[in-house]
């Protein structure tokens, strides 16, 4: 079986967010300082030696992030209508992220959204 190359970033961003039919203190408004880790995956690496860019990533990462920080996330498409829990947040970073690096080599295959140091969700692809 072939060898498989990954590479991780991390960021953080601070939001706010209620969840939704929830019984307990997380009905209520609240905030996470979130971090996020966004993963990389593929089988060959580009002519220079690279699997993806730090640079080009990091760039589709902080577009996500830019969008959640400083936010109420409950008004934000789409989670105006969808659970802002971490499950989801893991899950809408990695489809946003995943649309805007690189080339058919490279797949963002799992994203880890932390809520607390000690709380995480993450979401991955097969």
């Amino acid at each position: 079986m072939p060898g498989q190359f990954e590479v991780m970033i991390e960021r953080n961003f601070s939001s706010a967010h209620q969840l939704r039919g929830y019984k307990g203190k997380c009905e209520n408004l609240h905030g996470h300082n979130y971090r996020i880790e966004i993963y990389a995956r593929g089988r060959e690496l580009d002519t220079i030696g690279l699997l993806v860019d730090f640079v080009e990533l990091k760039a589709a990462a902080d577009e996500v992030v830019q969008y959640l920080d400083h936010q109420n996330i409950n008004e934000l498409p789409p989670f105006h209508e969808l659970q802002p829990s971490a499950e989801n947040l893991a899950k809408y970073v990695l489809e946003q992220v995943g649309t805007k690096v690189g080339d058919d080599r490279v797949q963002i295959f799992k994203v880890r959204c932390f809520e607390t140091p000690t709380s995480v969700a993450t979401y991955h692809v097969d």
